[in-house]
């Protein structure tokens, strides 16, 4: 009974997205002529019809990533579609409401939802397709020993290697976090959608990364829809440090400063022995007495990191919502959807919108980022002196941000 109800709930929601953006651009009485109107609805017709077997195809058993490419395409478009023709629904009814447009109106909206979806989807691929911008972000950490002020700590999380090749994207990203100079470059998890073996020659030049201090990997919940175990020996092979509930300590100017990492929360559900979210096995061995940076892949993890007193928490997961506005439904699961914030006394967490995009070749209003955070010891500014600073929405410290989109 609960499966049918989840299959008939999907199944419903699907419906919708794409019932929407057919009704507004050819039934919401737009009056086109009876070949467009017949074309659109076989269109859309088709595209619902063999939406659910090519995800099947591309996401199931078989991996087919030709049916993947299409299918997360077709979930990117329609998305879109169906947001710019909810809000073209309520410009209609104001319209209405103020008796403007008169017979041309539907056709005006429809006109302009297929025209603003056309430029934001073309936009978001360019988006998602480029080598991202540097997000630049200096972090107080009061514990931090004066030796390792200054410490530049180069975040890189979910890359999502896929059906599309980016082999070469790959190996331009690699170029843009050598360019930084890291002392520690974290991977926080997300490395593909796929088993290591069919995204080898795409996570290849992770291999060439350079750091002075640590290269550290967790694992996030796309591992554990493809060979989890498989991705961290493969990680170990490029000459990362899996942080498989585990920690590296570090040593620079005198000081020290414990790398350590948590596998992702869906680890446990996954079935496979030994995994799971395991702070204390993490932190095994730490000096309390020494400041703990913690990777986990989800910003929620927070809740438990500053429980632990943690001091700084890297995240990714969130993609910053990558297609507008579905950043604000992961609101509704992750306490913030990216940059960074405080969590209790102590515990800042960062959140990265990620370097990379799941499923649908698309970012709109949430672009992608490479993230070099520069830690200073001592107190820095306070939180109420910080323009921006909240407790634990997500927003960003503003008064310690940059971007360089270079």
């Amino acid at each position: 009974m609960r499966r049918r109800l989840g299959g008939a709930v999907v199944l419903l929601v699907l419906v919708m997205l794409f019932f929407l953006p057919w009704w507004t651009l050819f039934a919401s009485g737009v009056d086109w002529p009876f070949p467009a109107f017949l074309a659109g609805t076989v269109v859309f017709a088709c595209w619902l019809v063999s939406f659910p077997f090519l995800m099947a195809a591309g996401h199931g058993h078989r991996r087919a990533d030709r049916a993947a490419r299409v299918a997360d395409s077709t979930l990117g478009v329609i998305w879109v579609l169906f947001t710019w023709s909810a809000l073209g629904g309520l410009v209609h009814l104001v319209l209405i409401g103020l008796d403007v447009g008169g017979a041309d109106r539907a056709r005006i909206i429809a006109v302009a939802v297929a025209v603003v979806s056309a430029g934001l989807l073309a936009w978001g691929h360019h988006e998602a397709m480029r080598v991202p911008g540097v997000k630049r972000l200096d972090v107080h950490v009061p514990r931090l020993g004066g030796g390792l002020d200054g410490t530049r700590v180069v975040v890189l999380a979910d890359t999502h290697f896929g059906p599309i090749d980016r082999a070469d994207w790959s190996a331009r990203v690699t170029e843009a976090v050598n360019a930084l100079d890291a002392d520690i470059v974290i991977h926080a998890g997300d490395i593909a959608d796929g088993t290591p073996a069919q995204r080898r020659e795409q996570s290849a030049p992770l291999g060439t990364i350079r750091s002075r201090l640590a290269k550290v990997y967790v694992t996030g919940n796309h591992e554990y829809f493809g060979e989890a175990q498989g991705w961290l020996d493969r990680m170990a092979e490029l000459g990362w440090e899996p942080l498989h509930n585990r920690n590296v300590v570090v040593e620079r100017g005198g000081d020290l400063l414990v790398l350590a990492g948590v596998d992702d929360v869906t680890a446990e559900s996954s079935g496979l022995a030994g995994h799971r979210a395991n702070l204390l096995g993490a932190l095994a061995g730490a000096d309390p007495d020494r400041p703990v940076l913690l990777v986990a892949h989800q910003p929620k993890y927070v809740r438990e990191a500053a429980t632990a007193g943690i001091d700084l928490q890297v995240s990714g997961h969130t993609h910053g919502g990558q297609i507008w506005p579905f950043n604000f439904l992961v609101r509704l699961d992750q306490p913030v959807v990216h940059g960074l914030s405080r969590h209790g006394e102590r515990t800042q967490l960062y959140t990265s919108r990620g370097a990379g995009f799941w499923g649908p070749p698309f970012r709109v209003f949430a672009p992608s980022e490479i993230t070099l955070l520069t830690l200073r010891s001592g107190g820095g500014p306070s939180a109420a002196d910080r323009s921006g600073d909240t407790t634990a929405d997500g927003t960003d410290f503003t008064a310690s941000t940059g971007d360089d989109d270079s």
